[in-house]
């Protein structure tokens, strides 16, 4: 698809051992003009839970008139549900036009050769949100960082307002060699522009790394603010928030919201308003639920990638449902398989195997799971398997899932 092409173009020109650079990123941001004036930004950090931080930060503040451009990642059946307005996708003009403009600024660039360097992919979505902000007058940009912080574009874009999930494991010697030193990782997305960072609760050796990331970072003007969603008052309340491990995620990104609508000398819209807009909030491959078109089932999809994800989605399915008849299971080699195997003990489990060249999917598992590849998910062959249902796994496989089903994408909540 030729409108794709700056997005991805010098990544997949790279050659190997050549890296992300965000001094090329900077470059193209002030082509663009993008760092003049500044639209105020949410970053979006963690580990988990970033999309749906995101999403109801972006629905907080519709709510509130606050118009904003939502950027998220990767996407399910589009392209354009990487960049919404007010949480709906932008049209297929829209993105070809934010693309020709990328374009033509890249092109006026030195070459690559002079910054040692790519424009990465998840980098020129952000500026796509930055510019079609400026393009329809959004007052506010949502953002969700890549799998970094110090090191992605985030950073050169300056948040206003940091908005942290819960930090583990995840990405350990990529990030960091401990959770800690991947927490300082993510802080340092803070910068002079910076006002206001609202974490999830943490353990006290990733609250201290934050703290001295963030202090470094801002010159010691901000501290983090702890959101605990067990707190009396928290909001959303708890029969409004997203099911599963994806409640405390909701709740902090209202708290986000709340504190940029702060900053911007603004009120949260009134109650009703609010628990209008969030009630209609709907996350793709997160526990959502979905008929199987031509049949009676249903199938349950959730982004799970580790033990802990998967007992929670079976947990809200068996609660759904009274049970699962069949497991669809997509885990590359790098995640928590045993731990997933462990969860779904005593189930019958199709594991499946994508074709994506940078995914492996050699890890040994139980002789009584069938395995087959992802073209092979249908669904005439997801409706054999039972009348319900649970697909989980990397984000890969749920899009797949979703297409299969015909699953609604394009709209994220209903403002007002």
């Amino acid at each position: 698809m030729p409108r794709l092409d700056p997005f991805f173009a010098e990544w997949s020109a790279r050659r190997p051992g050549q890296r992300r650079s965000l001094d090329r990123a900077d470059a193209l941001l002030r082509e663009l003009g993008l760092d003049r004036p500044r639209v105020p930004v949410v970053g979006v950090v963690g580990s988990k839970g970033k999309g749906t931080t995101a999403t109801y930060t972006s629905a907080a503040l519709s709510a509130a008139a606050i118009g904003n451009v939502l950027v998220t990642g990767p996407s399910f059946r589009s392209y354009r549900e990487r960049v919404r307005r007010d949480g709906t996708s932008v049209s297929e003009e829209e993105l070809a036009g934010l693309a020709s403009e990328l374009d033509r600024a890249r092109l006026a660039l030195p070459p690559v050769e002079e910054f040692g360097g790519y424009l990465a992919p998840s980098g020129m979505f952000l500026l796509a949100g930055l510019l079609h902000a400026r393009n329809t007058g959004a007052r506010v940009c949502v953002l969700e960082a890549g799998m970094g912080g110090h090191r992605d574009e985030l950073r050169l874009i300056g948040p206003g307002v940091v908005a942290m999930g819960k930090i583990f494991g995840e990405h350990l010697g990529v990030l960091g060699d401990t959770v800690p030193e991947i927490a300082r990782e993510k802080a340092r997305v803070a910068g002079v522009h910076t006002q206001a960072l609202v974490s999830l609760p943490q353990t006290s050796e990733v609250e201290d790394a934050v703290g001295d990331a963030l202090a470094e970072a801002t010159g010691g003007a901000v501290r983090a603010e702890t959101v605990d969603p067990d707190t009396r008052g928290a909001w959303p309340p708890p029969d409004m928030r997203p099911p599963g491990l994806s409640a405390s995620s909701g709740v902090l990104g209202v708290a986000a919201a709340d504190r940029m609508l702060e900053l911007l000398g603004e009120e949260r819209a009134p109650q009703d308003l609010l628990t209008r807009v969030l009630g209609s909030v709907r996350l793709p491959a997160r526990l959502s639920r979905h008929p199987v078109p031509g049949h009676t089932g249903e199938v349950i999809v959730d982004s799970a990638i580790n033990g802990e994800g998967v007992a929670a989605a079976l947990a809200h399915a068996r609660a759904l449902w009274g049970g699962v008849d069949h497991v669809l299971l997509c885990l590359p080699d790098h995640k928590d398989i045993a731990g997933a195997e462990e969860a779904v003990a005593g189930l019958p489990v199709t594991a499946v195997r994508l074709p994506e060249a940078h995914l492996r999917f050699d890890h040994a598992l139980p002789s009584q799971w069938s395995r087959i590849d992802a073209v092979a998910v249908t669904p005439d062959a997801i409706a054999a398997l039972g009348d319900r249902v649970l697909a989980l796994g990397t984000v890969y496989f749920t899009g797949r899932i979703l297409e299969a089903v015909e699953a609604p994408t394009d709209t994220l909540f209903v403002r007002g």
